[in-house]
């Protein structure tokens, strides 16, 4: 599902040109329209149906890209992880810029986990990659970059404004998860209809460590992880897209409701860069009663926002709410696909155009 997000968002990227699709040796050889069972709501592009799908290794790209051997410039990469622990390096070494939705490498101390809005600073990383050193021709290596667990990305959206306004002294978080984040055919019906299944493997721990990450601090090369107690609850529910979560926060300093609806309303740190996917305003504040919800907010800024609502104090910690944002477009493709528009703009891809608007893979 992830991988046809990908193809949805990038089929009129002004930036970003589809030049090579691969797949594991079931699919390789078959054209992409032969190989994959479209499930999203708008039609598989025509063009990107008669591609072939070729061997998922860099020798594999032989031709795809253009000019002969020439490798893409971008490896857009949905993976599982352990697929992702063999292949990724292998692009990388190859001198592409690997941007991964997979979880193989998001806690490796070299490799940033990003949400563009909360700590692109830590794109600084792929410059300590052992992948990144110049090639024999004097050109930068590649290198990997990923995006975080996708409810960890609605999250730390609403969580950053406060972070830094007021600090974050513990969090309690329990999760509601769209049947989408687990790919498909995913979760058999019997299982998840009339159902909530409160386990989904490694996502409680990938939540905790990964808030940490991202909400850590850059400092000597290496992100120093946010001092902050974390503990999540994670359950599969009937939803198609768009996981909810609620919210408890203790702050370090304590703040009022205006101060905290006043962070979120002002946080607009990609204002003004012009990035294609980057919605104007992250973080939207719905004082509804009943919102939240995944069927009438998800796709907010174009699936790109993650929507907060129900603002109020916790008896237990200091304030309570609840976010949802789309899993597969912000929680996965979209976040990948706005962090390479970020690389872009920081000049770390080796581009055909030097016009901003017209940067090609």
């Amino acid at each position: 599902m992830v991988g046809q997000r990908f193809i949805q968002l990038l089929n009129n990227h002004p930036w970003f040109e589809i030049a090579w699709l691969a797949a594991s040796e079931r699919s390789e050889g078959k054209t992409y329209g032969e190989a994959c069972r479209w499930k999203l709501d708008t039609p598989m592009p025509a063009r990107i149906a008669a591609m072939t799908v070729m061997a998922n290794v860099p020798e594999g790209t032989a031709g795809a890209a253009g000019t002969e051997g020439e490798l893409p410039k971008i490896i857009f990469a949905a993976l599982d992880a352990d697929v992702a622990r063999e292949l990724e390096p292998k692009f990388a070494a190859a001198g592409c810029a690997v941007v991964s939705n997979s979880s193989a490498f998001r806690m490796v101390e070299d490799v940033p986990l990003v949400v563009p809005e909360v700590n692109a600073d830590h794109l600084a990383l792929i410059e300590r990659q052992s992948w990144r050193r110049p090639s024999a021709n004097g050109m930068p290596g590649g290198y990997i970059v990923t995006n975080p667990n996708c409810s960890a990305i609605g999250l730390v959206l609403a969580l950053k404004p406060l972070e830094e306004r007021f600090g974050i002294e513990s969090l309690f978080v329990t999760t509601m998860q769209a049947v989408s984040g687990a790919g498909y055919p995913g979760v058999a019906s019997l299982d998840i209809l009339g159902n909530v299944v409160p386990f989904i493997k490694n996502e409680e721990e990938k939540l905790e460590e990964e808030v940490g990450k991202l909400l850590g601090r850059l400092a000597g090369g290496r992100v120093e992880l946010l001092d902050a107690k974390v503990s999540a609850h994670c359950n599969r529910v009937a939803v198609e897209d768009g996981h909810t979560e609620c919210v408890s926060i203790k702050l370090r300093t304590k703040a009022s409701r205006e101060q905290i609806l006043a962070a979120w309303a002002e946080f607009a740190p990609l204002a003004g860069q012009r990035l294609p996917s980057a919605p104007e305003q992250p973080v939207e504040y719905d004082a509804s009663p009943d919102r939240p919800q995944p069927r009438l907010d998800k796709m907010r800024g174009n699936g790109m926002a993650a929507t907060v609502g129900r603002l109020r104090e916790c008896n237990l910690l200091d304030w309570k709410f609840v976010l949802t944002s789309h899993n597969t477009i912000r929680g996965a493709a979209g976040a990948a696909v706005l962090n390479a528009e970020v690389l872009a703009r920081l000049g770390k891809l080796d581009v055909k155009s030097a016009r901003p608007d017209a940067v090609l893979v």
